[in-house]
């Protein structure tokens, strides 16, 4: 039994053609699969998409690895825990506004596909469409277990806690304030790199995250391309009695295995793990008067069948410069065809003054009115306009075009709070007919 050893090093670019080999010499030159793979190596292609899709939007990657993934025991179906999946008709989904404190931390040694809890999703996998949202709070890395996703890819958003994300394709380190997105059917493990994790996933049914258009901004903005980093290749050669994972179909099934399936020794292609630190997001924001869009602030879309209406964005809230004449800062009061479940990473969200704690989220649905709570609202009423910087502080959005419907165990989850809507009941009438 052996294990590479993995020098942690990164391929930067979004959807880049890389190559890369952890031995020397793997990779075949001229032809993808050639009649004898050097080093006794087995060609496998993975592909994202349909093999004719166009070619600008074509994701595949050429595997050279020790075992073809064909080779594992019987798939068996096991019970998903508190991991939900589409369709997410089964509870009625009301217009209230709905905020859930942070999930504790497990008292008992639990893993990070173990831990996950299903918030709320729309969609259907089987169609390729829509999404799901789930919390993690593990205390241990996976032993011997290995998962891949047949129905979606998964953005991951630590919020406290370093994870190691041992994928086929190699090694990325993420820590709270990166991303990273898991493609779909990648197999991999996760590893704590602190005593305890948690944070947030969103599961991708539809088309692939890619960056936004950046239209009038022009060239340059938002997330770079050069900023989102690849693994380089990584394998183990590691042989006994071991899990295979698979979530397919809405459910989760086991096979058993005697041999790690991270056993890819070289390998070229655009279909690929990556991560992005959030820090090197360059923030566009107002300069002059009323208050942009939250689209500004997209890092990452999947985009429906209808132009310009998303079935995911990726937004986030980071530090950033508030510059603006005469203007109410924070969000304005609002009511959205969009339905938006927001997270907290670290700090304050500038628009609500307390209850929105990191860990948590809250969901606000299509059209349910929402924004500053009462505490916020006359701070911001009142306050001196000069440049001030929003500090320490990262929120995020999963914003969809679809309903987003709560499951009935996040509906129960005791996190969930009663009062949520209390936050503005203190709003005051400030109305004066007489006044010109």
């Amino acid at each position: 039994m052996s294990h590479h050893a993995v020098v942690l090093e990164y391929q930067s670019g979004f959807g880049n053609e890389f190559s890369t080999e952890a031995i020397q010499g793997c990779l075949p030159q001229g032809q993808n699969s050639p009649q004898q793979v050097a080093h006794g190596l087995y060609a496998e292609q993975i592909s994202g998409n349909a093999f004719t899709a166009p070619r600008s939007e074509n994701r595949r990657s050429w595997t050279y690895r020790i075992r073809p993934a064909a080779m594992h025991g019987e798939f068996k179906e096991i019970p998903m825990g508190d991991m939900a999946s589409s369709p997410f008709d089964t509870t009625p989904t009301s217009p209230n506004q709905l905020r859930w404190n942070p999930r504790p931390l497990p008292t008992q040694p639990t893993d990070f596909i173990q831990s996950l809890f299903t918030v709320a999703g729309n969609g259907c996998a089987d169609s390729q469409s829509g999404m799901a949202i789930h919390l993690y709070a593990a205390n241990t890395s996976m032993q011997n277990r290995f998962f891949y996703n047949a129905d979606g890819e998964m953005l991951i958003v630590p919020q406290s806690g370093a994870l190691s994300l041992r994928t086929e394709l190699g090694v990325l380190h993420i820590a709270p304030g990166e991303i990273a997105v898991l493609p779909r059917g990648i197999r991999f493990t996760v590893d704590l790199l602190d005593s305890e994790a948690r944070g947030y996933v969103c599961e991708n049914y539809g088309a692939m995250l890619r960056l936004p258009e950046l239209g009038p901004i022009g060239a340059n903005g938002l997330a770079n391309p050069r900023d989102f980093l690849a693994p380089v290749a990584a394998f183990e050669d590691k042989e006994g009695n071991f899990t295979l994972l698979a979530k397919f179909g809405g459910r989760m099934w086991s096979a058993a295995i005697d041999h790690s399936p991270l056993d890819v020794v070289a390998w070229h292609g655009n279909y690929t793990p990556y991560k992005f630190d959030l820090a090197r997001f360059n923030v566009m924001n107002t300069v002059s008067f009323d208050h942009a869009d939250p689209s500004i602030f997209t890092v990452l879309t999947s985009p429906s069948d209808t132009a310009g209406v998303a079935n995911i964005d990726f937004v986030i809230f980071p530090p950033r410069w508030m510059v603006a004449e005469h203007t109410f800062r924070p969000p304005w009061f609002h009511r959205n065809i969009m339905s938006e479940y927001m997270g907290l990473i670290h700090g304050v969200y500038d628009a609500k003054a307390e209850g929105f704690l990191p860990g948590g989220g809250s969901l606000h649905n299509c059209m349910s009115g929402h924004g500053p709570d009462a505490s916020t609202f006359e701070a911001a009423s009142h306050a001196q306009l000069a440049p001030h910087k929003i500090d320490k502080t990262l929120a995020f959005m999963f914003e969809s075009r679809w309903l987003i419907r709560p499951t009935q165990a996040a509906l129960s989850s005791p996190e969930l709070q009663s009062d949520y809507r209390e936050c503005w009941q203190g709003l005051k009438k400030h109305f004066k007919a007489d006044k010109h």
